[in-house]
Formats: structure tokens, sequence, C-alpha cells
């Protein structure tokens, strides 16, 4: 991710990052000001580390949720509760101090661990919405065909990969070997701008949006088989039709939640590619909006499951109360009352 280096607009550079020739200007902002920014962003900090915690430990803890679904789903929440924990502390001090201050081994990691969680986050919504297309159009052959193996194998890849491919831009010289004529000039002293280059924005754009059309054509069928089914539930056994209501739920709250990821992380990446094009015409201080725009996304599950998981919500009073001390605890059946 690129820093918010340089001043806004009608905003002066009141120092620099470092005393040192070629350090990054630096925009002081009022004492109050910084106060405020710092709590906002530490109150989402909070929310996002809390809440998919909560999802973690909800999934690990009760056996009803052991379900392939719901393991995607704790792997989901893994990923964005180590973006709030690793990843945005760091990316607070530097977008209200507009500088990096830890160094480059930590900017090398601070990128690294961002751009993993993220496109982590992406494969996961992307493999959940093949599970509930499995789920909603073919449910009697789903329990043997998405089984918690495979799960398991949707989950390996889908932090294998992102590690992998994130590895391979940032721990080889591929790109200052082969691809000299898309870099940018060497970034000032006290920037952390290690991907931000013209091939990264083309390279992230593919990446972003492949994976989104996937989901979007799977919901738009999922979508058109369970208003059928909708229709034929009249006539199923009332066991059935629970089932498959429960089944059309989660993949309706799956949807919203693609459709939220869509809407946080669509300005950061169409800006990416049009700053690749325009010579990064973008305005700092909106493009530190675009970043902590995308990074709320991952505070954004845990608050869809509240409104939408009757489990989810049951759970949390279990959690709650001191319920959750009993040894019958993990066996109860959150989908029942």
């Amino acid at each position: 991710m690129r820093a918010a280096l340089l001043p806004g607009a009608g905003e002066q550079p009141a120092a620099f990052c470092y005393q040192v020739n070629g350090s990054c200007p630096r925009t002081v902002h009022p004492l109050a000001i910084q106060v405020v920014i710092y709590l906002a962003c530490t109150i989402g900090v909070l929310i996002t580390i809390l809440g998919n915690l909560f999802v973690v430990f909800a999934v690990s803890y009760f056996k009803v949720l052991h379900t392939p679904t719901n393991f995607l789903l704790l792997s989901l929440a893994l990923a964005d509760m180590l973006l709030g924990l690793l990843v945005l502390p760091l990316s607070t001090v530097r977008s209200v101090e507009s500088c990096w201050f830890f160094g480059d081994f930590l900017c090398r990691l601070h990128t690294y661990l961002d751009t993993l969680f993220c496109l982590t986050s992406i494969f996961h919504l992307c493999f959940i919405s093949i599970d509930r297309h499995c789920a909603i159009c073919d449910p009697l052959l789903y329990p043997s065909k998405v089984t918690v193996r495979v799960a398991l194998r949707y989950i390996v890849a889908g932090w294998g990969i992102p590690a992998a491919y994130t590895a391979f831009f940032l721990y080889t010289d591929v790109v200052e070997r082969g691809l000299s004529q898309w870099l940018e000039e060497m970034p000032c002293v006290g920037s952390c701008q290690l991907l931000f280059n013209k091939f990264w924005g083309w390279l992230n754009f593919p990446a972003f949006f492949v994976p989104c059309l996937v989901m979007i054509g799977l919901y738009v069928k999922i979508f058109v088989v369970a208003t059928r089914q909708a229709q034929q539930i009249s006539a199923l056994n009332q066991s059935v039709a629970g089932a498959v209501k429960r089944e059309r739920k989660a993949a309706k709250t799956l949807g919203i939640a693609v459709g939220v990821y869509l809407v946080c992380w669509l300005p950061f990446t169409v800006d990416t590619l049009v700053d690749s094009l325009l010579n990064f015409i973008t305005p700092p201080l909106v493009f530190d909006i675009f970043i902590w725009f995308a990074y709320f996304n991952s505070a954004c599950n845990p608050i869809i499951y509240v409104f939408s998981y009757r489990w989810f919500r049951k759970a949390l009073k279990l959690l709650l109360s001191r319920e959750i001390l009993s040894p019958r605890s993990p066996t109860i059946d959150l989908y029942h009352d």
C-alpha cells in the first residue's frame, strides 16, 4: 500500500520525516485532530480484532458449527483479525504522522502482511461463494461434494496462493531486474512504497476483479435458483423446508458480505489502476481514505453476522453470560431454541 506522504490540498509541509537529504515531507496536524484520528482508528482496530476473534472462537468452540462453510468463515475471520492485530496499528501511525518510522525490515514485512491478508480475504469469499452455489444449486450432492476435507483444501489454497504470490514480488528481485521500465523513481526517505509502481497497479486490478466476477456470477445463479426453490418449498416436509430456508439465509448473508467487500475495495482498486495510467495524480489524503475504507471491510463481517445469523447472536449471548462455563455449552444446538 502507498503511504500518505505529501501534504494534502491547502496544507504545507511543516517538517520532514528525517533530518537527511531526500527525506519525505511530513504534514503535522494540530494535536486535537491527531487525537481524534488516533481515537477513531483505535476504535476501528478494536472492533476488527474483537469481532473477528469472536467468530474464530464461536466456530471453534461450538461443535454444531463445525461445518465446511463455517470453517471457511473461521479462516476468513482469522485473516481479518490478523489484519487488525498486525497491520492496522502501524498503518494508523503512518496515516496520522504521514511518515514511516519503523525501518526497512518492518516496512517490507508490513507490506507483505497487508497484501497477504487482503488477498486471503477475497480468495475465501470466492471459495465461500462456490460453497453456497453447491449448497443451493445441487443440494442432494452437496454433503458428499463439499466435505470438511474439501473446505480445508480451500483454506490451504486461500492462504497459500496469496502468500506465494506476494512473496514472489516482495522478496525476489524480479521487479527490479525485469520490470524496471514500469517503476517510478525511488521513494523519498521515510516512505514505505515497496509495491506502488505502474506494474503493481495493473497486476492488482485483475487480482481483485477476476474473483469478484466469479462471485457475482455465482450469486446471480444462486438468486435465480433460490427464487425457484421458494416457490416449491411449500411442497416439502417441515424438516427439509427448514434446511432449505437455512441454506438460503446463509447464501443471502454471505451475498451481503460480498457486496460490502465490493463497495469497500472498489474505490482503492480502481484508483490504483487510474494512478498507474496517470502518473499517480491522486492526492495522498484521498488515497489514504481509500485505503482505510478498504480496511473497514475487515470489521464489517462480524457486524453483518450479528444482524443476520441467529446462531451468532445466541453464541454471543452465551459468551457474555456465565453459561459459557458450563461443561455442556460446547454441545448446545445454536440453531434451535
